[in-house]
C-alpha cells in the first residue's frame, strides 16, 4: 500500500512513523514544504497523562521525549507585582524542533520516505492509496475540499504575539498587567535548557490603543520588556524561529467531515488540519499525537477494498470526536476567560488565581486540594472572611468549604450556598397545592439545602403550563401555600422562596406524561376549561405545527397580566414565603417578550432589546413595589437561545443590567427552552459560563445551574466567583437530603443535621469511609 502523508509536523511524522511500524512493506512518504529545521514555534507543552499514551503507542520515541522534556508542577499566577502559586500539576514542555528531529530520526530508522522542503502537489502522489492531511491550522488541502470537510473557522477576540526568551523558572507563569490600554497578559513556561516560550495575548482592541499593530519587531520587543518587566527582571525578548506574522488571531477549526474522496485514494484529516484547542490549555499537540495513534489503530487490519479504507477512517473520526469535542470545549472555556480579563480583575488574587487555574472547568476543587492543600486553604479562607466569622473557621479545622458557607441577600440569610431548582411537579388540581407539595418541599427542606424553590407558580388560570400546575392567583390558593412554608419554617432551618411566572405560548398543553390532552377540567374559579386560548409578545407557536398559536398581547392584556403579577406577590408576602423569583426564562410570557425569536412586535415593546425588555421591566417593578422590601427578588433569564439570531451571552449581560438597575437582587442564569430549534452544547457545568459572565460584567450576584451534580463542582463554581449560589435540581429529585449527604462525602463539619436525623448521620459517615 501506498500512504503520503502532506505535513512533516508532529501529528504527520507520528501517523506515518507508526503505519510503518504496523507495515513494513508499505510505502509511507511524508512531504513538508517547509525545509529541515524550518519549524515554526518555539515550545510545547506536553500535559500529565500523554506520556503513558506514547509509551503504549511506541515505547523508543518516547523514551527519547521524555529524556527531552522540561518538567514542572507549579503554574504561578501574577497580577501586577503580587504573586500566588499552585502546585502538583505536573506537566512538561519540549521544543518542537526537538519533536520533530526525535520523530524524523525514527522515521529515517523505519524507512518511512521523507521529502523536506517540497509539496506533497505531483504527479506521484496520485498514485497513493491514502493522503493524510496534516498540514496544519492552514491546511490547503481542507481548503480545496472544504465542500466535503465543512470548516467552521472562527478567530479568538484576543491577538497573540509569540516570543521566547531565557528560562524564566520552572512554572508555567501567568502574568496579568494593568496598563493605560487594559489589561495584557503573557504565558509563560519552560520548553529547553535555558529557554521559555513567552505568549503576550490581549483583546484585539488593547493592541489597537497601543499602537502596536502596525509595529515592527524592535519595538515589540521593546514595549514586551516593559511591559512584562518585573517578571523578566532583565531578560531580553526575542521572536519566535520561523515566524512571519508577529501578532495573530488564534483560530478555532472545527470541521463537519474529516474524510473526503479524491478520485481512487481517500483523503483524511489530521492534528490542526481537523481542529484546534486555545494554546491556553496546551492541548494542541496532544490531540495530534492520539490522531495519530486512533488512525494507526483504525488502520491496523489492513482493508482490501476501498470500502473497507473508508469504514477504517469512518471509525477513526467517530471515535477520535468524543475527545476532541470535550478538549474543544474546555479550551472554549479558556480562551473566553483570557478574553475577559478585564472583568475580573476586581477579584481578590486568592480568587482570581483559582479562577485562572480551573478556566477550563477541567480541574475540580479536590484535585486542586490533593494536588496543593496550601493554595486551596488560602482560597477557602478569602472566600469565607467576608461571611465566616474567623473563630468559626478556625473550628472547620483545614476544610471551610464554600459550599457551606452562609450568604445574605437584603434580610434574608441562607446557611449555605445550596439552592434547590424549581421543578415542574404537575400534582396541583384548580391551581391548589396539597399534601403532595408538603411532603416534596418539607422533605428538601430538612435535606440540608438553604433555600427550597417551589415549581413556576402562575400568576392566573391562563398562565399555568398544565391543568395540574400550581398557582396562587387567589386567596385559598394563599392559604394552601402558607401551610407549607410555615412547617418549612417551623421544622428546619431553611428559607422557602416561590417562583411566580406565566406559560404564555406554552401554555395549555397536557401533563407530560399524558399521551393525549386532559378532559375538560373546570379549571378556575371562572370556570375556564381545558385547553384554553394563550397569550403572548407575538402570534408565534412555540412549536410550529405542534403548538396552538397564541393571540398577540394588546396594551389591556398586558395591564392585565400586570394586575395578576402584583396581586400573586401579594398573596406570596402574605404565605410567608422568604424569596422571590420572576420567571423570564424558557419562552414562558415575559422571556418571549425579551427574545427576538418570539418577539416581532412593530410597537413600543418591539425591535431592539431595549424595547423587547419593557414590558418585563414593568413586571418586575411592579412586584417590587408589592414584595417587602426587606427580602430579594430573583430573576431568572435565559443567557442563551441556542438559536442563531436569538438571544446572545452578550445580551444576556445587558439584560441583567436592566433587572439590576430597576431593583432586581439576582439573575438566575439559565438557557435555552426558548426554541425547539435550540442547539445547546451539553456538558457538565454547560450553563456556569453564563453565570460568570453575567456577575462579573453586570456586577450582580448569580445563580448558576444546569447540569451541576455534587459537591465539588459547587465548591468550584463559588471559589472562582463563577456564582453566589448554586441551584440543583435532578440530584434533589433523586436524593432529598442531596446536601447532607454532600457534606459527609466531603468530611465536612459545617453543616448541622436535624436532630431527629442524627444517628443517620453517624451511619453515613461511616458508610462513607468505608467506601473511601
Amino acid at each position: 500500500m501506498h500512504i503520503v502523508c502532506s505535513g512533516g509536523g508532529p501529528a504527520g511524522l507520528y501517523a506515518a512513523l507508526l503505519l510503518k511500524q504496523q507495515h513494513p512493506n508499505d510505502c509511507i512518504e511524508v512531504f513538508e514544504q517547509k525545509p529541515p529545521n524550518g519549524s515554526l514555534g518555539a515550545g510545547l507543552i506536553l500535559p500529565e497523562g500523554l506520556r503513558d499514551t506514547l509509551r503504549v503507542a511506541d515505547a523508543p520515541t518516547a523514551e527519547a521525549i521524555e529524556q527531552a522534556l522540561i518538567g514542572w508542577d507549579t503554574i504561578a499566577i501574577q497580577r501586577g507585582t503580587h504573586h500566588i502559586r499552585s502546585g502538583g500539576h505536573r506537566l512538561s514542555g519540549i521544543a518542537r524542533q526537538q519533536l520533530i528531529e526525535i520523530f524524523t530520526h525514527h522515521c529515517h530508522q523505519l524507512g518511512v520516505i521523507l521529502h523536506m522542503g517540497q509539496s506533497a502537489e505531483n504527479s506521484h502522489t496520485q498514485q497513493c492509496d491514502l493522503m493524510i492531511a496534516a498540514e496544519g491550522v492552514h491546511s490547503p488541502l481542507r481548503q480545496q475540499y472544504a465542500a466535503v470537510f465543512q470548516p467552521r473557522i472562527q478567530e479568538s477576540q484576543c491577538l497573540y504575539l509569540w516570543l521566547i526568551t531565557s528560562h524564566v523558572e520552572k512554572a508555567l507563569t501567568l502574568s496579568f498587567q494593568n496598563t493605560p490600554d487594559g489589561w495584557f497578559h503573557a504565558h509563560v513556561y519552560p520548553y529547553a535548557d535555558g529557554l521559555s516560550s513567552f505568549i503576550i495575548e490581549a483583546p484585539t482592541q488593547n493592541w489597537q490603543q497601543a499602537g502596536l499593530l502596525q509595529a515592527d519587531a524592535n519595538r515589540l520587543l521593546a514595549w514586551g520588556e516593559a511591559t512584562f518587566a518585573d517578571l523578566l527582571q532583565g531578560r531580553a525578548l526575542r521572536i519566535q524561529p520561523g515566524a512571519s506574522k508577529l501578532i495573530q488571531p488564534f483560530k478555532h477549526v472545527q470541521c463537519e467531515s474529516w474524510v473526503a474522496q479524491h478520485g481512487r485514494y481517500p483523503i483524511v484529516l489530521m492534528g490542526d488540519a481537523a481542529h484546534t484547542t486555545h494554546f491556553s490549555i496546551g492541548s494542541g499537540t496532544r490531540l495530534a499525537l492520539e490522531d495519530a495513534i486512533a488512525l494507526a489503530h483504525c488502520l491496523k487490519t489492513k482493508p482490501s477494498s476501498k470500502e473497507g479504507w473508508m469504514e477504517a477512517l469512518g471509525q477513526y473520526e467517530q471515535q477520535r470526536r468524543v475527545a476532541v469535542r470535550k478538549l474543544q470545549n474546555a479550551a472554549r472555556n479558556s480562551q473566553e476567560w483570557f478574553e475577559n480579563v478585564a472583568l475580573r480583575a476586581h477579584l481578590t488574587l486568592p480568587t482570581f488565581a483559582y479562577s485562572a487555574v480551573t478556566r477550563s472547568q477541567r480541574m475540580s476543587h479536590e484535585d486542586l486540594r490533593r494536588r496543593d492543600p496550601a493554595f486551596i486553604h488560602e482560597v477557602e479562607s478569602a472566600f469565607a472572611a467576608p461571611s465566616v466569622q474567623p473563630m468559626q473557621a478556625a473550628a472547620y479545622a483545614d476544610k471551610c468549604l464554600p459550599l457551606f458557607t452562609p450568604y445574605r441577600v437584603r434580610d434574608v440569610i441562607l446557611k449555605n450556598r445550596i439552592v434547590v431548582s424549581p421543578m415542574a411537579q404537575y400534582q396541583a388540581k384548580n391551581g391548589m397545592v396539597g399534601d403532595y407539595h408538603l411532603m416534596h418541599l418539607g422533605a428538601r427542606a430538612l435535606g440540608g439545602a438553604a433555600l427550597v424553590m417551589t415549581e413556576m407558580t402562575s400568576v392566573s388560570p391562563q398562565g399555568r403550563i398544565t391543568p395540574a400546575c400550581a398557582g396562587i392567583w387567589n386567596e385559598a390558593q394563599m392559604q394552601a401555600w402558607a401551610r407549607i412554608t410555615q412547617a418549612v419554617h417551623e421544622h428546619s432551618d431553611a428559607r422557602i422562596g416561590i417562583q411566580l411566572g406565566h406559560a404564555g405560548p406554552k401554555g395549555s398543553t397536557p401533563v407530560p406524561w399524558h399521551e393525549s390532552p386532559q378532559p375538560q377540567l373546570g379549571a378556575s374559579e371562572h370556570d375556564d376549561t381545558y385547553p384554553w386560548p394563550l397569550i403572548s409578545a407575538s402570534a408565534l407557536p412555540y412549536d410550529k405545527g405542534h403548538s396552538a398559536v397564541p393571540r398577540a398581547m394588546t396594551r389591556q392584556d398586558m395591564d392585565q397580566v400586570l394586575e395578576q403579577f402584583k396581586g400573586a406577590t401579594r398573596h406570596a408576602a402574605q404565605a410567608g414565603f422568604d424569596w422571590l423569583e420572576l420567571h423570564c426564562a424558557h419562552g414562558y410570557l415575559l422571556s418571549a417578550f425579551i427574545s427576538p425569536l418570539t418577539n416581532r412586535r412593530t410597537d413600543e415593546y418591539g425591535g431592539d432589546l431595549t424595547a423587547r425588555l419593557r414590558y418585563p421591566l414593568e413586571v418586575f417593578t411592579a412586584i417590587r413595589s408589592e414584595w417587602l422590601a426587606h427580602l430579594p427578588i430573583s430573576v431568572r433569564i435565559s443567557a442563551c437561545d441556542w438559536v442563531l439570531g436569538g438571544t446572545t451571552p452578550e445580551d444576556a449581560v445587558e439584560i441583567a443590567k436592566a433587572f439590576k438597575a430597576v431593583g432586581a437582587d439576582m439573575i438566575d442564569c439559565s438557557s435555552g427552552q426558548v426554541s425547539p430549534l435550540q442547539q445547546p452544547i451539553y456538558g457538565r457545568m454547560y450553563q456556569t459560563p453564563f453565570s460568570d459572565r453575567i456577575r462579573q460584567a453586570a456586577q450582580i450576584p448569580t445563580i448558576a445551574v444546569g447540569a451541576i451534580t455534587d459537591a465539588d463542582q459547587v465548591n468550584g463554581i463559588l471559589a472562582a466567583g463563577r456564582a453566589d449560589l448554586c441551584a440543583i435540581g435532578r440530584p434533589h429529585l433523586a436524593h432529598p437530603a442531596w446536601t447532607l449527604e454532600q457534606a459527609v462525602r466531603m468530611g465536612s463539619q459545617q453543616v448541622a443535621w436535624p436532630h431527629s436525623y442524627a444517628s443517620g448521620q453517624a451511619w453515613a459517615e461511616r458508610y462513607f469511609q468505608t467506601k473511601a
